[in-house]
């Protein structure tokens, strides 16, 4: 059992990370990323709603009737959106601003829908928070490295602390709609060169 869970949780790490092996959730992922910041708060609010919906649908599989399982899912996931966009609103409303439209769209997000329709309305609780925080830690993970990428090339900065010295010139590209375009597929190739080895 215990096994099983490990598996689950470090699948998401690794072989089915959300914007690299499952080529899910690119939306936040290129719009968000300018920074670390902004990817960390948005994988953090992800995994949250995430492995709560995971958990309610799991919870609630016997008793959801097939035929209305994606409306229910949906009713699911935007009450924890919420309850994670009124927390942001609460403690952390400067990060709030800054991710905007981004955090409500959370509920049409089709990683936090496809886990919940692949794999939590299929699993037990156990399993199912297993595999709602592996995946969410690994689109955390993704949207953090992503952001320090673009922040550290585009902006000579890492969590808003100067990197370089006074005569670096940011490649501001990096920072722009198209550098995240071009950050994104390096890392995927990347990705593929290390998993290939």
């Amino acid at each position: 059992m215990a096994k099983t869970l490990t598996q689950e949780f470090v699948k998401g790490l690794w072989d089915e990370i959300p914007p690299f092996r499952l080529v899910l959730g690119l939306c936040p992922t290129l719009a968000v990323t300018k920074t670390v910041e902004n990817g960390i708060g948005m994988g953090l609010a992800t995994t949250f709603v995430l492995v709560f919906s995971n958990i309610l649908v799991s919870a609630l599989r016997k008793i959801i009737p097939s035929k209305v399982r994606i409306a229910c899912f949906i009713i699911v996931i935007a009450t924890f959106v919420t309850v994670v966009e009124l927390l942001m609103q609460a403690f952390t409303y400067p990060l709030f601003l800054k991710l905007g439209i981004f955090i409500p769209l959370i509920v049409v997000n089709c990683i936090v829908l496809g886990r919940a329709e692949a794999f939590a309305s299929k699993n037990s609780v156990l399993a199912s928070t297993a595999d709602g925080l592996g995946i969410g830690v690994g689109f955390t993970l993704a949207l953090g490295a992503l952001g320090g990428v673009r922040e550290i090339l585009g902006n000579g900065t890492f969590l808003g602390k100067t990197v370089f010295g006074p005569a670096f010139q940011p490649f501001t590209f990096m920072v722009e709609a198209p550098g995240a375009f071009v950050c994104l597929g390096l890392m995927l190739c990347l990705m593929n060169l290390v998993g290939k080895k």
